[in-house]
């Protein structure tokens, strides 16, 4: 198990009562969304020093990207609602 430290946050309240109703285990699944949201930060800033090094995307890969990205989560729906039935 990852090592762990407490820690204190201040939501707003609404966002506390719907969180408490989307999970048991509010610290895990606050945890999974920070890190989260540093994947996206890092990978935010890979990008922009690749095209600061490369130049921009083309329309050509970003389409590449969009079509590899979301034919993967198509995909993967597909799979978890194969599995559900």
């Amino acid at each position: 198990m990852a090592e762990t430290t407490r820690i204190t946050v201040t939501l707003p309240s609404a966002l506390v009562e719907i969180l408490k109703k989307s999970t048991d285990n509010v610290s895990g699944f606050v945890a999974e969304a920070v890190a989260e949201r540093v994947r996206h930060d890092l990978l935010g800033e890979e990008l922009r020093l690749y095209q600061e090094e490369y130049g921009a995307f083309t329309e050509e890969e970003l389409a590449e990207a969009r079509a590899e990205i979301f034919g993967a989560l198509d995909a993967d729906a597909g799979h978890h609602s194969a599995r559900a039935a």
